[in-house]
């Protein structure tokens, strides 16, 4: 499973998600490839998952990827990333 993090340079914030993402998983004992990146490169992601802060829903949206997008409004505040993406590993049979 490969999950994106994407923020709008692909740098800092995008990391530092990343960062806590992987905490997340570790604590939920779910293997995945997590990896960040700029919005204009999610576009041609083959990611399973992308995390992104909310305020990029209306560019991420114009893609109409084929995959599933978790909104965050607090890129590292792992107690908002495990309530959102929980859910989405037990959809997907990872939980």
């Amino acid at each position: 499973m490969n999950i994106l993090v994407v923020c709008g340079a692909g740098l800092g914030s995008s990391f530092a998600c990343q960062m806590s993402v992987e905490s997340v998983l570790k604590d939920l004992g779910v293997d995945a490839k997590v990896d960040h990146s700029d919005i204009s490169s999610a576009a041609g992601t083959r990611a399973d998952i992308l995390m992104l802060a909310s305020n990029f829903k209306n560019q991420i949206d114009k893609y109409n990827l084929d995959t599933r997008v978790i909104y965050l409004d607090k890129l590292i505040d792992k107690k908002e990333i495990k309530e959102k993406l929980e859910p989405v590993l037990i959809e997907m049979g990872k939980l």
